[in-house]
């Protein structure tokens, strides 16, 4: 791993890129989170420089990341179970996870006032950043009902535990939209800031691509940026062209 900043992006890229904490500030409230005002632009013009071939994937339930990503390019929401189309509105009724597990980890909740769940279709996130000593405990009980439900594991991030699907996984995810256009035959490019990010970072450098950190911290990635601001001005700088030779004023 080096803090090296990234190369420039090439027509033959396929860019991916994790949402908070990458494309948007992480906040308190995931319900607050927000792309700055130059973050949008920036991914838009990536896009097109791309042909298409670039995807914002998340953990949010892609309903509610549709309301916060343009939808001029392809959101990829629970970690890679549902994907709607560049242009395209995503479905309308979302998947949803055992019933039985939704109720132990309202159980969790109820009895700590500072810790909340969100629930991302068929993803549970229990959220303890009010009460960062929690964190080991949340971390056991989360362990302990992935033990009996089977079909979900425990995924540890920044102030926060999910409770996802085996098959929600973001390098699954990108190593089955690389054998499908606009993205075959390219090389994958992989920005994210945290733990969920690793497993698409693995996948993009057994591709042969390109994985960036964003923020701080102990990464896999090759290269890293600040924060979502010094990944806007990558982007611009990534896709401007090249000044030609011999060219006067």
């Amino acid at each position: 791993m080096t803090d090296a900043a990234p190369p420039k992006l090439h027509p033959d890229h396929a860019l991916f890129l994790d949402f908070d904490g990458t494309l948007a500030p992480i906040e308190d409230d995931p319900r607050a989170v927000a792309l700055p005002d130059d973050v949008g632009p920036a991914l838009e013009r990536a896009a097109r420089f791309l042909g298409g071939a670039a995807a914002i994937i998340s953990g949010r339930d892609i309903r509610d990341l549709d309301l916060r990503a343009p939808r001029s390019v392809m959101r990829i929401g629970a970690h890679g179970l549902e994907i709607a189309e560049a242009g395209a509105a995503p479905g309308a009724a979302p998947q949803r996870g055992p019933r039985g597990l939704a109720e132990a980890l309202g159980d969790i909740a109820a009895r700590r006032p500072e810790v909340w769940i969100e629930e991302k279709g068929p993803v549970f996130a229990i959220h303890f950043r009010r009460a960062p000593s929690l964190e080991g405990e949340i971390r056991a009980e989360a362990e302990a009902l992935a033990r009996r439900f089977p079909d979900y594991v425990t995924q540890a991030g920044k102030m926060i535990v999910e409770m996802k699907p085996k098959s929600a996984n973001k390098g699954k995810s990108i190593e089955r939209l690389m054998a499908r256009a606009p993205f075959a035959g390219r090389i994958p490019v992989m920005a994210g800031d945290d733990a969920t990010d690793e497993d698409a970072f693995a996948v993009v450098e057994r591709l042969g691509g390109i994985t960036i950190k964003v923020g701080p911290g102990p990464t896999r990635a090759r290269y890293r940026l600040a924060d979502p601001h010094a990944l806007a001005r990558w982007l611009i700088e990534a896709t401007r062209p090249e000044e030609k030779e011999g060219r006067h004023a």
